[in-house]
This record gives C-alpha cells, sequence and structure tokens, in this order.
C-alpha cells in the first residue's frame, strides 16, 4: 500500500497539543495536566526509550491501574512505531507472564505495586531487555518519571508507518484456550477512530469532557483515542473500585459529556440512589458494549438519564465496529417504534454485516446465522497464530461466533454466543432470550442460563439467578409461572439455582464459563 495513506496514529496527541495546549487533557483526583504537558511528556519518553534501543516494531508490555503514565504508554508505543501491548491489571502474574512471552515484549512498563508480574515476565520470556517502573525502580530497573525528566524538550518526529504495520496488540478474554493477540494496525485505527467519533460520540470537540470507568488496556483505552483526536478532556477515577457515589459526584463537577461501559456497570450506576442526587444534565453519550443490555437495565437508564444510551456492537478484533444503536434509537417506551428492542442496531459506517450460514450463503430475514462483518474496522489477524486467523477470516468474512437475525430494515438482533446456544430434545435454545424475559420479573437482579447434558433430552436449561434486594424473595415457582405464555416450554429451565453474585470477567461481563464451573463444584449439576 502506498506510504502517503497511511498516519501513524500517534499524531494525534500531537495535532490536539498543538490546537489546544493549555486545556486539561487528563484529569486524575487533585492533579491534572494539559494537553501541552502530555505531549511533551510522551516526546521525552519516545526519546529515552529510543535511546535504549526501542523503536519500530518492538512490543511494549504495560501492567498498570489507570493513571497518567497509562494514558501516555500508548501513545508512546505509536510514536515510536512499537506495539503497545496493555494488560488488564487484574490478571495474575502467570497471566501476565503468558502475555510477555507470546507477544514477544522488549520491554515492560510497569506500577510499582506489581513486581511479581514483571519477575514472571522474566522467567517466561528471553526477549526482555528492560523494565520501567512507575514509581521507586528495583536494580536493574529505569524509573519512568527519570526517563521523562532527563529527556524533557526533546522534541521527538513520529515513526513512519505502513497501514498494515501494528500498533497494539489486543487480547481476546480467552473464553475458550489461551488469550490471542488481535492485530491493529495504523490504518485500520485512523478507520476505527474516525467510525467511533462519526457513529458513537458525534459533535464532540474540545468542551467536551469523558471519564473512565474500566480499565484503559482494552475498550476504555480505545474510547480514549477518540477524545484525544477531538480536545476533549478524560477524567480518571481515584480507584479502581468503583464507587458510584464519587462518579456522580465527578460527572457533576466536571460536567462530563460522554463514557464507555458495559451493561452492568450502567445498571450500578443507575440504580444507585445517587443518581438522583447529582446533576448529570451534561451527559449526551453513555456508550455500552460487550453485551446487549436487558431491556428492564435499559429502561430505567433512559428513565433516570434521558435519551443518551449508545449501543454498539463489535469484538475486539473489529474494535467494536459492526453496529450501533443510537440515541433517537431507543425508548423507554415499549410501544414506542423507536424502542428497537432487543436490537444491537444498524450496521456501522462503512461495514458490511451479514447473517451467515455454514455455507457462507446468507440466511433470509429473521432466520438465526453467525452474525459475519467485513470492512476497513477488521483486524489483520492473530499474533503467531495463522490457524486461528484463518478460521476467524474464513471465505472473507470475520466470523464473530456470535448468532443472530435480521430485520427488514437491516437491523441486527443477537440471540446468543454459537457456544452459548444448546439443543434440548431437537430444538435449539438461545439462552439469551430466556434470560430477556426472566430479567422482567421484578425479583431477578441478573441471571445466567446455561444447557448442561440431560440423559432423555440431551440437554437442559439451568438458570443462576441473583435475587433483587428491592422485591419480595423469588421462587422456582414465582419463575415459571412468569415464563407461562411469554417463553415456549422447551426454552424453560430445568434447574433454577439462588446465588449471591455471578462471577465475572474483569470488565464487567458474567462469564458462563465459570458459572458452569461453580455448578460442578458445588455439586448441583454433573459434568
Amino acid at each position: 500500500m502506498n506510504p502517503a495513506q497511511t498516519m501513524n496514529l500517534g499524531c494525534l496527541l500531537r495535532q490536539t497539543a498543538l490546537l489546544f495546549p493549555d486545556k486539561p487533557g487528563l484529569i486524575h483526583g487533585e492533579q491534572q495536566w494539559t494537553w501541552g504537558e502530555i505531549d511533551r511528556r510522551v516526546d521525552a519518553m519516545v526519546a529515552a526509550l529510543r535511546g535504549l534501543g526501542l523503536g519500530k516494531g518492538d512490543k511494549i508490555l504495560v501492567q498498570s491501574r489507570n493513571n497518567l503514565q497509562l494514558f501516555e504508554s500508548c501513545w508512546v508505543a505509536f510514536r515510536l512505531g512499537c506495539v503497545w501491548v496493555p494488560t488488564n491489571f487484574r490478571l495474575t502474574p502467570a497471566e501476565v507472564a503468558y502475555l510477555g512471552a507470546s507477544s514477544g515484549a522488549k520491554a515492560v512498563i510497569y506500577e510499582a505495586d506489581f513486581p511479581a508480574h514483571v519477575d514472571a515476565v522474566r522467567l517466561a520470556s528471553s526477549e526482555l531487555t528492560h523494565v520501567v517502573c512507575i514509581g521507586e525502580p528495583r536494580t536493574g530497573e529505569h524509573s519512568y518519571e527519570e526517563l521523562a525528566s532527563r529527556h524533557t524538550g526533546e522534541w521527538q518526529e513520529p515513526a513512519t508507518v505502513g497501514y498494515d504495520d501494528p500498533l497494539w496488540y489486543f487480547y481476546t478474554s480467552g473464553t475458550t484456550g489461551k488469550p490471542k493477540a488481535g492485530v491493529l494496525t495504523h490504518g485500520q485505527m485512523a478507520f476505527v477512530v474516525t467510525n467511533h467519533l462519526a457513529d458513537l460520540i458525534p459533535g464532540t470537540t474540545e468542551r467536551d469532557c469523558s471519564i473512565a470507568v474500566a480499565p484503559l488496556s482494552h475498550g476504555a483505552g480505545i474510547h480514549a483515542l477518540l477524545n484525544v483526536a477531538r480536545g476533549a478532556c478524560t477524567v480518571l477515577m481515584p480507584s479502581e473500585k468503583l464507587d458510584p457515589d464519587l462518579f456522580w459526584q465527578l460527572v457533576q463537577t466536571h460536567k462530563v459529556s460522554n463514557l464507555f461501559t458495559v451493561p452492568t456497570i450502567v445498571k450500578m450506576l443507575v440504580e444507585h440512589p445517587s443518581v438522583d442526587q447529582y446533576d448529570h444534565s451534561s451527559l449526551r453519550y453513555m456508550v455500552y458494549a460487550g453485551a446487549p443490555m436487558y431491556r428492564a437495565d435499559q429502561r430505567l437508564a433512559l428513565r433516570k438519564l434521558g435519551n443518551v444510551l449508545v449501543q454498539y456492537f463489535g469484538l475486539g478484533e473489529v474494535t467494536g465496529c459492526i453496529t450501533v444503536l443510537p440515541p433517537a434509537m431507543h425508548s423507554a417506551d415499549d410501544d414506542d417504534v423507536n424502542a428497537n428492542i432487543g436490537s444491537c442496531g444498524r450496521p456501522r459506517t462503512g461495514m458490511e454485516v451479514a447473517v451467515l450460514d455454514e455455507n457462507l450463503a446468507r440466511v433470509p430475514m429473521g432466520v438465526v446465522g453467525e452474525i459475519c462483518c467485513r470492512g476497513p474496522g477488521v483486524f489483520s489477524g492473530y499474533h503467531n497464530n495463522p490457524g486461528a486467523t484463518e478460521k476467524a477470516l474464513h471465505g472473507g468474512w470475520f466470523h464473530t461466533g456470535d448468532l443472530g437475525k435480521m430485520d427488514a430494515r437491516g437491523l441486527l438482533y443477537i440471540t446468543g454466543r454459537e457456544s452459548d446456544m444448546y439443543i434440548s430434545g431437537g430444538s435449539n435454545v438461545y439462552p439469551r432470550e430466556v434470560e430477556e424475559v426472566l430479567l422482567q420479573h421484578p425479583g431477578v437482579a441478573e441471571v445466567a442460563v446455561l444447557g448442561v447434558p440431560d440423559p432423555k433430552w440431551g440437554e437442559v436449561g439451568v438458570a443462576v439467578v441473583v435475587r433483587s434486594k428491592h422485591a419480595a424473595p423469588v421462587t422456582p415457582e414465582d419463575l415459571l409461572e412468569h415464563l407461562d405464555g411469554r417463553c415456549a416450554r422447551y426454552r424453560w429451565p430445568r434447574h433454577i439455582f439462588f446465588w449471591e453474585v455471578l462471577p465475572k470477567s474483569g470488565y464487567g461481563k458474567i462469564t458462563k464459563k465459570d458459572v458452569r464451573q461453580a455448578l460442578y463444584e458445588r455439586g448441583d449439576i454433573s459434568p
């Protein structure tokens, strides 16, 4: 590809810093930094790491909670032409060691609270040559702040890159097997940032403000790129623990206008009494992804916040660019034609979405098949994993592994993960649809439905329910009565268990493999 068609994504920060040098770019607790300060610090770290021998194509692993240095580190990597390899800080040392070894990380930037993670990477990888500590370094390590101060004022030219040059290894959650590194490139991500600005938070300017409630290592980090591109400040929560009262206080104080989150966090925020105690009228876009939101939670959020919800559907491999359901396509009124209940929206601008059968043929409208897509948002493949790449990109489509259907307008409806579907008595059951009905009962706060082996029916459904604290305790009989007339009997769960909490990933998603494992360990079901 013509190299003149590709911009180093790191230029986004430089452009914003030139336009708005004195405007705040990042706020963390009582501290704030302007765009000019951030850009100069990034240049200083680029100079420092270049001096250590890092350059185009090298991988930089980052193990840190949300802070200034983590926020800067992606721009340092991009400007160097290196590959940013952020971890979820909640991972264990062994899990981070795998990421370090599988990515071939040459350098690690880590927060001082995680020395065991660095030691684990050292043992697992022979390619690691430099360790930079955010805080007090150990013997043989570099201090992040000392490196930055040593090179203050050294302007750095961004590395020249091609469209397919990688800038980010976006690790999958690893629900099956080891996590895989989806390779995001400079050219692909230039499209993604442009697309997200157009479809998710249109009209964003330097007068806007965002707040990060999730680790910047994944979806929240993608969202941060958009705000940097438009000069909108990002507010970091003072702690990794979500405090709804503090969240709404910060929204009021900083006049937050957009954020990225997941449905479970939206639920926590709008169910907390503090949502009614602070002014959140500045909020224009509450973007949620990772899973469709249950209708009951969606209605409550719309009633509390107004028409600010934006849903997008997408995986890390396409950086969220599959569909979007903007504010105008949400409504708290079930009878409103604009409610689009159950839909995850229309195809993203510049992306093609199709529901295909096993022969890669489009299925008829309303028929369930695998959701696939193609377009500039699709990643270039998995790092060092050609087999997984071929499977994911088979036939010229990216295969999501999600099942869904389309309506006459081209709106997409997800029925569940391909791996979640089970067959009971010869009939396909999509747990997502059953969960939606159960959540309409006021006594249900959360639920996970999954299929388990059964000698008579092949498989039957199991529902694990978290009772609502705001209603009378619900019983299995109550739930079966609720399902009657709302859900075909073959889809009813044969077993219902009540737990205090459901296991969730570091990003707030219910992890069904952990639900299943816990059911086995409790002896509730047999493998």
